[in-house]
């Protein structure tokens, strides 16, 4: 990959849960970082708490439409609910980009999976934004709770995505936010990706558990990130 495509992030509807913590992961891993948010004044607030955190000017807040233009790859952080509205008003600042969707579609029953009739939040991203932008389903899976402290994350990331190139794109942006990574195929497999954060909801729930999340097991002579 290009420096050029790693240079830019946005991390749109970056003020919410997971945005601040995948924010503050690149941002440390040397990223030039853009929080988006609807508001100009919640994003620059949240830019300004990261910074105080990193110690120096890294990120910076501005509407989604202005980090949206400005980026190379885009992150995806809002809630379900918020999904279309905002990827409809950004469709033409994304064209031609990599979309990182860590959206999740979750119901009234959290723990119960609830999948939209795309089949996935992915799949209906991809269907919204057209063949002009690669959406590429990831993150789903890792709690913000983990995201947002320093400590190494015991958790996997499974990325699905119909262009290998972006794959790739954003299995390199896993590594950097201090995650490992696996190529899980094509965009349709977010259906089941998707589907396992209400399982993993529903385990905390039952088991008290802060944050549970995936492994992969076995043993394999590839290359992992």
């Amino acid at each position: 990959m290009t420096e050029r495509l790693i240079l830019t992030l946005a991390v749109l509807g970056g003020t919410g849960k997971e945005g601040p913590g995948l924010a503050y992961r690149w941002a440390s891993a040397g990223y030039h970082v853009l929080v988006g948010s609807r508001s100009q004044e919640k994003a620059e607030a949240a830019a300004s708490e990261l910074n105080a955190r990193l110690g120096g000017e890294l990120v910076q807040g501005l509407t989604n439409e202005e980090a949206a233009r400005a980026c190379d790859i885009a992150v995806l952080t809002v809630p379900y609910g918020a999904q279309r509205a905002t990827l409809e008003s950004l469709r033409p600042c994304l064209d031609g980009k990599v979309l990182v969707n860590v959206t999740v579609p979750l119901g009234a029953d959290i723990a119960r999976v609830s999948m939209p009739p795309a089949g996935s939040a992915s799949l209906e991203a991809q269907a919204i934004l057209g063949a002009g932008v690669q959406v590429v389903a990831a993150f789903q899976n890792i709690s913000s709770v983990h995201l947002v402290d320093d400590h190494p994350i015991p958790c996997d990331v499974l990325v699905c995505g119909d262009s290998p190139t972006a794959r790739e794109q954003v299995l390199q942006l896993v590594e950097a936010a201090g995650l490992t990574g696996w190529d899980a195929g094509p965009l349709q497999n977010a259906v089941v990706v998707e589907g396992l954060t209400s399982i993993l909801l529903g385990i905390n729930k039952r088991y008290k558990i802060r944050g549970a999340g995936i492994r992969i097991t076995g043993e394999s002579s590839e290359r992992r990130t």
